[in-house]
């Protein structure tokens, strides 16, 4: 496989050191005589040199001396000059180590950087390490010990913290980065980086901010679906915002969308970096999904209790042992105190005891992973159950986690069970949130794999509709909607809401509520009252013309004496909603920095801010994404059967989220929205009550269908308008669609059935199948940064039983990824062997080059091998340019403008 672009700055072969003259420490700066010793304390593996500035020679002399990667570490007016000589002569990256630059000073280094193509890393970072190679370019410390975790740290301190704190409990890396607040290469590319590294198993993070929402979501993404990413945040804001003009704008905290965003792109967060080193631990041990319930088996019933009580508390389940387990264990373990909830041993279990108790709880279908415990008692062998825990762990192919509780006396077990690769923790409660990590992870998977389109597949909204209000509205520089504008929004895409009549009298108001029937609910209309309850300006059941009409005008008085400068159009009358056996819910609409328009859902009414119950998920949504949504809620526990009322309807409120998942899509206008109650039975859902605040589209978010209708969303939905149908030559007809998480086994089956010459072709290898990184890789991908298009037809084949299945089969591929410049792409391209010469190739070359001339991309290169005479035989055919590739005479390139 080829090189990653930032290989030369995280894994370089040769390097050139900018640091002053190590023999004259006096003229150094901190930072070159930490990095001189760093460098210099173990053997790299490639090749290092040291270069002095001050002494004399050409650039024809120094041309001599390329290298991969420039570590620059000068005085702040001498950093700009030897970077310039860096790129001069060809270094492909550079590692700026210098904390005094201001951020001038750093934008000019950039710049110098971006025009010369070189990938940059600093200024004011401490640099990084990379073990594997004995490379120690950084000011963080020694040198940290080779491993499968990679470490990435906005803090420099904190850098060190964690790398001192691994040293001493034995934890390696395979790489280590630290960013200062300047650098060039984000936190983005590093990640997008380590998911391709094949050294690194898991990834560890410290963040403190982010610069751009869907560069980091896209890396985030990918990163995840290739290997488990675990996130520690600084910086947990309490929730609420004074400025917010909704119920939902002002209980929800920039915190609490960042764990959403965070569940969506399938990484786990912690509160610590011990727990962050934990969960990275547990969750590269047993990559495969597991579930909730959490099994424990324990000596000592105090230990056992504290665990099981933690288990409640962070969500998880029990795990029980199923009654067929329970009966087969008993006569086996016949001095058994317990098998109720915990698999309670006698106090003088011995490693037979356990061992038989684990193997029992691990092989359950009812338990997902087992928690051991051990307490020291009188006469009991830590070391001896720690082995026999370890010997029987080999067959399991579940979670197993380990609590020796004490200190002197467990050293030796704890060094037997980290032998064993097994978590092993000094608590109950610690260790039960490292099981807490994993099943999160796993949930959050599930989440990562959702790339819903913008639009669902129930019935089209009226979008231009829905767009004149809000011009209208902007065009009387207005910002907060009225209810009846907003209610009209929601009726243009398909919500249910309650008929609502504005009347601008008294009299008016007696009529409509005559004509709608009573009881009839009023309530004030004004563009400048942001919550009408605090002006009193609602009333409900209502029950005769003569209620309306004294309430109207008491109304009317009151909130021009209560809010004088408030605009007041009048006072809406609508029909008291069904209410006696619904539940009122609340989903609503914040706009988050950096992360955008943010969906919220749960309990509704006027205690809302009161309750703050609320769960979140980024939009788009699909009906999977809406159904965990409203799980997350705390009033899910009311929507099924609930104190004599009936069930809701699931699937109206279901319906209800993907609706305001289309406006949310559709309509960058949207800054907050509360639809507010709701009201939801075993009938339906209806909205009650809505208000909507709105500004200008976000710059970059326009409208329509091109590729910068959805900017202001952290995760671009999947592009259902590429989706087109092809008559295939000879007959028939297939589909050309861009990739979807659930092509996995579809794509795998294409490359198992190529030949071996046309899998050496596509992938320069002689593989069989892809491995499961690299088919995460391929098929959850950001469209925003490149693009698969998957050639689809239906076959029909017999099944067991004799019938006719129809099945859908991938044909062929083609991908482009755009480059670091940011304005060239590279493709690939496979076409199944049985498929060949029916034109599926040039009409997937063809799409792809059209969705890169959309996202206005410049130009299209590739390699292809000298020997793929067909190939190249197609590119010509394209109109593509076939030159040599001085680089390898084994490839041609090809280009080709767009």
């Amino acid at each position: 496989m080829e090189k990653h672009y930032l290989s030369s700055l995280f894994s370089p072969e040769s390097i050139l050191v900018f640091a002053g003259d190590a023999d004259e420490p006096g003229s150094l700066t901190p930072q070159a005589r930490t990095l001189h010793e760093a460098l210099r304390a173990q053997r790299y593996a490639g090749t290092l040199a040291f270069l002095d500035t001050r002494t004399s020679g050409t650039l024809a002399d120094l041309a001599q001396t390329r290298a991969d990667l420039a570590i620059i570490a000068l005085p702040p007016a001498e950093v700009a000059a030897a970077l310039e000589v860096a790129c001069r002569i060809g270094c492909r990256s550079a590692l700026v180590m210098c904390n005094s630059l201001g951020a001038a000073q750093a934008a000019e280094l950039r710049r110098i950087a971006r025009r010369e193509g070189v990938h940059l890393l600093g200024p004011n970072g401490l640099g990084m390490q990379c073990p594997r190679l004995q490379l120690n370019a950084s000011a963080i410390g020694p040198l940290a010990r080779s491993g499968p975790l990679a470490l990435v740290c906005q803090s420099g301190a904190l850098t060190a913290s964690m790398l001192d704190w691994a040293r001493s409990n034995a934890v390696g890396f395979s790489s280590v980065v630290s960013l200062g607040p300047n650098t060039a290469v984000d936190i983005a590319q590093v990640l997008d980086y380590l998911a391709n590294d094949a050294h690194t198993h898991s990834i560890l993070v410290y963040l403190e901010g982010i610069s751009s929402a869907r560069r980091f979501m896209s890396a985030l993404r990918s990163a995840a679906n290739a290997k488990p990413v675990v996130v520690l945040k600084a910086g947990r804001r309490p929730a609420g915002n004074e400025a917010a003009q909704t119920h939902s704008g002002a209980i929800v905290g920039s915190d609490d969308v960042f764990d959403s965003a965070l569940r969506r792109a399938g990484a786990v967060r912690v509160r610590s970096f011990v727990e962050l080193f934990s969960a990275a631990k547990c969750l590269a041990s047993r990559y495969r999904p597991v579930g909730k319930r959490l099994a424990i088996v324990t000596n000592g019933g105090g230990p056992g209790v504290l665990a099981a009580d933690w288990v409640n508390e962070i969500f998880l389940l029990l795990g029980r042992l199923s009654p067929e387990a329970a009966d087969a264990l008993k006569p086996q373990l016949p001095e058994l105190a317990s098998l109720t909830d915990l698999i309670d041993l006698s106090e003088d279990a011995t490693p037979a005891h356990y061992q038989l108790a684990l193997e029992a709880t691990a092989h359950d279908r009812e338990v997902d992973g087992v928690l051991v415990i051990f307490s020291a008692k009188a006469g009991s062998d830590a070391e001896a159950v720690a082995r026999a825990v370890a010997d029987t762990k080999k067959s399991i192919g579940k979670p197993v986690l380990a609590c020796w509780m004490g200190d002197a006396t467990m050293g030796t077990a704890r060094s037997v069970l980290n032998d064993a690769a097994i978590p092993s923790f000094r608590t109950p409660e610690a260790a039960v949130g490292a099981f807490g990590n994993i099943a999160s992870f796993y949930q959050n998977q599930l989440l990562l794999q959702q790339t819903p389109p913008p639009l669902s597949t129930l019935a089209k909204p009226d979008i231009e509709g829905a767009r004149l209000v809000i011009e209208s509205v902007l065009a009387e520089r207005r910002k907060v909607l009225t209810e009846m504008e907003s209610k009209t929004l929601l009726s243009a895409f398909h919500i249910p809401v309650t008929q609502t009549t504005l009347a601008r009298n008294a009299n008016e108001a007696m009529m409509i509520a005559t004509q709608l029937g009573f009881p009839v609910a009023l309530k004030i209309d004004s563009p400048d009252i942001t919550h009408k309850s605090d002006v009193q300006g609602v009333a409900l059941n209502i029950m005769n013309g003569a209620g309306v009409r004294d309430t109207y005008h008491d109304m009317v008085e009151r909130v021009a004496r209560l809010q004088p400068g408030a605009r007041i159009n009048g006072v809406t009358v609508q029909k008291m909603a069904r209410a006696q056996r619904g539940r009122e819910i609340c989903v609503g609409m914040v706009t988050d920095d950096p992360f955008g328009p943010v969906i919220v859902f749960g309990a509704g009414g006027t205690m809302i801010e009161l309750i703050r119950d609320r769960a979140m998920e980024l939009p788009p949504l699909n009906q999977f994404l809406a159904r965990r949504l409203i799980e997350r809620s705390r009033v899910a526990e009311t929507l099924a059967e609930w104190r004599g009322a009936s069930p809701v309807d699931m699937d109206a409120l279901e319906r209800v989220l993907l609706r305001v998942s289309e406006m949310v899509c559709e309509l960058p206008q949207l800054r907050e929205m509360d639809i507010n109650p709701i009201i939801v039975d075993e009938s339906g859902a209806v909205a009650v009550d809505a208000r909507i605040v709105i500004d200008s589209a976000p710059q970059g978010a326009g409208l329509g269908a091109g590729p910068s209708a959805y900017a202001h969303l952290a995760i671009l939905p999947y592009p259902a308008r590429y989706e087109q149908v092809w008559p295939m030559r000879g007959g028939g007809e297939y589909t050309v669609r861009p990739i979807h998480p659930n092509d996995a086994q579809m794509l795998q089956a294409l490359v198992q059935s190529l030949s071996p010459e046309s899998r050496y072709f596509r992938f320069v290898s002689s593989m069989t199948k892809l491995p499961p990184p690299m088919l995460a890789r391929f098929t959850l991908i950001d469209y925003d940064r490149e693009m698969a298009l998957v050639a689809v037809c239906k076959q029909r084949t017999a099944a067991t039983d004799g019938s006719i299945v129809e099945t859908e089969r991938i044909i062929g591929v083609s991908r482009y990824v755009t480059n670091p410049d940011q304005s060239t792409c590279e493709f690939s391209l496979v076409v199944a062997d049985d498929f060949a010469g029916k034109g599926i190739g040039s009409r997937l070359m063809e799409n792809i080059m059209d969705v890169a001339r959309e996202k206005g991309l410049s130009e299209i290169v590739g390699l292809v091998l000298t020997n793929n005479p067909g190939m190249l035989k197609l590119m010509r055919s394209l109109g593509f340019e076939v030159k040599p590739f001085p680089e390898d005479p084994d490839f041609k390139l090809v280009t080709h403008a767009l």
